[in-house]
C-alpha cells in the first residue's frame, strides 16, 4: 500500500486555538509538511485547488513547482485539478512543464471541482460542468499523447492540428479521477482504464463503496482487465497516539471546533460526537492496532491500494501532528505496507518501454 500526505491549503483560524497565521506563513507551513513528509517516508503528496475562501490553493502548479524544488523522491499529486474549469490547452502546458522540472514525479488527480462560488468566478453552471470536465479531460489527454491535436470543442476555440509545447516527459502522466458522490467521473474513469481516487471523507463508508462497486462494474464492461485497477482513498482525520483513549481525548476539541464551524457555515453536520466520527467516518484516530484494523476494514470494501492522509495538522499542535505522523509510519504504514498489495503499476516515472 502506498501513502500520500494532502492538503487543500486551507486557510482559516486554528479550529482550537482560534488564531489565523498569515498567508505567507500558511504557504511555509505547507513547503514544511511537504518536506516533512519526504522526510517520514510517505509515497505522495498532494495539493489541492480551489478557488474560493477558505482556501488559498488556487495555483496548485506554482505549489507543487516549489515543492519539487525542495524535494528528490516523493511523488507530487494534485487533489484534484478542476479540470471543469480550466483551458485543457494552458492546463497541460502548466502540468507538462511541471513534470519535467520535477523529474517525472507527477501525477494528476482530477475532478470537476465543488463550490458555487468557483463555478460562478469561471461562469461555469451546474448543468454544463460534466460536460466541461469531460471534454477538457479528452483534449488534455490527446494533447498529452499526440504531437499534433485536432478537436472540434464546445467549451473552448477548437483546435486543428495544433501543437502545444513543452512536449511531455512522462509518456503519458497517470491521471487519477476524483469521485465524491456521483457517478459521472466514475464512468469516465472506467471509460478509458485510469484509476479512481474516492474523497472518502464526509459521510460514512456506504456511498463511497457502492461508487467503487459501481466503477468496477463500468471497468469490466469496457473491456479492461480487472487485475489492473487501482483505487484510492481519502480519510477524513488523523491522530495515532500510545492508546485510543489518548487518541479520542486529544482530538476531541478539533472535532467539536470543527463540527461547531460547519453548523455556523451552514453546512451538513454527519457526525454529532467525536466518539461516532471515530467509529463510522474514515477517520484515523486510536492507537496503531486499531488504525490498521480500520484500514482493513476499509480495504475489505474498497480494495484500495493508495491511501491519503491530511498533511496539516488542522487543529493539534505541531509537536502532535509531528508524533502522529511519526508514529502512523513507524507503527501502522509499515504493518500495512506488507499486508496490502501496491497498485499494480510501478510508482517511478512512467516513461516508453525502451
Amino acid at each position: 500500500m502506498k501513502f500520500l500526505a494532502i492538503t487543500l491549503i486551507v486557510h482559516r483560524p486554528d479550529p482550537v486555538t482560534g488564531v489565523q497565521k498569515s498567508t505567507q506563513d500558511r504557504f511555509r507551513e505547507v513547503l514544511d509538511n511537504a518536506l516533512l513528509a519526504e522526510e517520514l517516508g510517505f509515497d505522495g503528496f498532494g495539493v489541492g485547488e480551489r478557488h474560493e475562501r477558505p482556501f488559498i490553493s488556487s495555483s496548485p502548479t506554482v505549489v507543487l513547482s516549489h515543492i519539487a524544488a525542495l524535494t528528490r523522491r516523493i511523488r507530487l499529486f494534485t487533489a484534484v485539478t478542476t479540470l471543469s474549469l480550466l483551458d485543457p490547452v494552458r492546463a497541460y502546458e502548466d502540468y507538462a512543464t511541471l513534470d519535467h522540472l520535477s523529474g517525472g514525479r507527477l501525477d494528476l488527480i482530477i475532478g470537476k471541482g465543488n463550490g458555487a462560488a468557483q463555478r460562478e468566478l469561471f461562469h461555469v453552471t451546474p448543468e454544463d460542468q460534466w460536460e466541461r470536465n469531460a471534454e477538457s479531460y479528452e483534449v488534455f489527454r490527446r494533447l498529452w499523447r499526440q504531437d499534433k491535436v485536432t478537436a472540434d470543442t464546445r467549451f473552448r476555440p477548437p483546435l486543428t492540428d495544433a501543437e502545444v509545447w513543452p512536449r511531455p516527459y512522462q509518456q503519458p502522466v497517470r491521471v487519477w479521477h476524483g469521485s465524491a458522490t456521483s457517478k459521472e467521473s466514475v464512468d469516465l474513469a472506467a471509460r478509458y482504464g485510469d484509476p479512481l481516487f474516492s474523497a472518502n471523507v464526509t459521510n460514512p463508508i456506504e456511498p463511497y463503496a457502492e461508487l467503487i462497486r459501481y466503477y468496477r462494474e463500468r471497468w469490466e464492461h469496457h473491456g479492461h482487465d480487472p487485475a489492473a485497477i487501482a483505487v484510492g482513498a481519502g480519510s477524513a482525520g488523523l491522530y495515532v497516539a500510545r492508546t485510543s483513549q489518548e487518541a479520542v481525548e486529544t482530538y476531541r476539541p478539533v472535532f467539536e471546533s470543527t463540527r461547531d464551524f460547519q453548523r455556523r457555515a451552514g453546512l451538513p453536520v454527519v457526525f454529532e460526537t467525536v466518539e461516532d466520527f471515530v467509529e463510522r467516518s474514515s477517520a484515523l484516530i486510536g492507537s496503531p492496532q486499531q488504525v490498521i484494523e480500520k484500514v482493513h476494514r476499509y480495504h475489505a470494501e474498497f480494495g484500495h491500494t493508495v491511501l491519503h492522509l491530511h498533511a496539516d495538522a488542522g487543529g493539534l499542535t505541531d509537536a502532535q501532528h509531528r508524533d502522529s505522523l511519526e508514529r502512523f509510519q513507524g507503527e501502522v504504514a509499515s504493518v500495512l505496507r506488507k499486508e496490502i498489495p501496491d497498485p499494480p503499476f510501478d510508482w517511478a516515472p512512467v516513461r516508453p518501454a525502451v
